[in-house]
């Protein structure tokens, strides 16, 4: 790795509205310790393109010769979840260190393989809410202890998703094979975020419900049949001993989305609120608690990418988070930034709230 800069390879990096543009992009070209090395698209007409937009250096239209390239230190994988395997495993065999879209496999059999892959590189893995600023202060207060023993805690949390009504090219989110449902996306990363503030969940009660099982494409007219479940309500309890009740809800109009995170101890109460329609991964976070507490630091990167639509105000903060993280780890030798290990615990979690959910019983 180059003595003074990390350069970074994206997989996935299209101009054309991708999650890549708008949040990778910006984050890091928001921190001088990194340089877009490479971009690599599935075709040659859009690879040239993301270089030129982005500001790449080089462009692949084969992403598993931007891996190979000696030039790049750190590889990105921002395609769809199937498509993480081969080339997460790839990067590993190479030596790279690698940031990884969430969930890390689109089962737990490939989660698990890539997480013991891992040999004594760097990784990340998208699990960016659990380092929004604001986060990792109410994590803070509640571990000194500052509101007293932790009573109970409440989660509201929505998304625009996984609702009545999807385009063609999102219906890949519907299908149970994908992997990337809603409870190994939208509620994983609301579980990352309560385990964050609250410590690791360790009971859960969960119940399930398909409200919409079909889904009209607006853009070909056609519906598909949804196969996986797209509304959850849990009941857990955490390391800290507070229990926590928990209510997912799908398809909420965008003007209505909110996540709310409340947790009340016997001498205050901490609160975590943000209306980001993508969920609580996606934007800021406001902290209100009360009792005193320092204002979180400032995000590494608030940028919105240069293609990037309107919606997607905001990506880049949790992003720019697990990017400077990841940046201290390599320059101090130290494994702090959620990697490989922290995607395999969170998909066991999914795991045993999809098995509490079909058992009806606390796993």
């Amino acid at each position: 790795m180059s003595k003074n800069t990390i350069r970074v390879g994206i997989i996935g990096a299209d101009t054309a509205a991708s999650w890549a543009g708008a949040s990778h992009i910006p984050a890091i070209a928001a921190q001088p310790r990194f340089v877009l090395e490479a971009v690599a698209t599935r075709r040659e007409e859009s690879a040239k393109r993301a270089a030129e937009v982005f500001g790449a250096r080089r462009w692949f239209a084969d992403p598993y010769a931007l891996i190979a390239d000696p030039d790049v230190d750190l590889v990105t994988v921002a395609v769809k979840v199937p498509a993480h395997r081969d080339l997460v495993m790839a990067a590993l065999a190479a030596g790279k260190a690698v940031y990884s879209e969430s969930p890390l496999g689109a089962n737990l059999r490939e989660t698990e393989e890539m997480a013991a892959a891992v040999g004594t590189q760097h990784t990340a893995i998208g699990l960016q809410g659990s380092l929004n600023p604001s986060v990792r202060r109410a994590a803070e207060i509640i571990a000194k202890g500052a509101v007293g023993r932790v009573l109970s805690a409440r989660v509201h949390a929505t998304t625009f998703g996984y609702g009545p009504k999807s385009i063609s090219t999102y219906d890949y989110f519907n299908k149970q094979q994908a992997g990337a449902s809603f409870l190994t996306i939208t509620t994983a990363h609301v579980l990352d975020v309560i385990e964050t503030v609250l410590g690791h969940i360790t009971e859960v009660d969960a119940r399930t419900e398909r409200l919409w099982p079909q889904v009209a494409l607006t853009d070909s007219g056609e519906t598909s049949e949804r196969e996986v479940d797209d509304h959850i309500d849990l009941i857990a309890k955490t390391s800290s001993g507070a229990p926590v009740s928990v209510q997912v809800l799908a398809g909420v109009a965008m003007e209505d989305s909110r996540f709310t995170l409340e947790v009340r101890g016997a001498e205050g109460w901490v609160k975590l609120e943000g209306n980001h329609p993508g969920g609580v991964q996606v934007g800021d976070l406001i902290l209100s608690a009360s009792v005193a507490f320092d204002a979180p630091d400032a995000p590494a990167s608030s940028g919105v990418g240069p293609t990037a639509a309107e919606f997607w105000t905001g990506a880049a903060i949790n992003v720019g988070e697990v990017y400077a993280s990841l940046a201290r780890d390599i320059d101090e030798g130290t494994f702090v930034t959620p990697g490989f290990a922290h995607a395999l615990h969170n998909r066991q979690l999914v795991a045993r709230v999809e098995e509490a959910a079909r058992s009806g019983q606390r796993q």
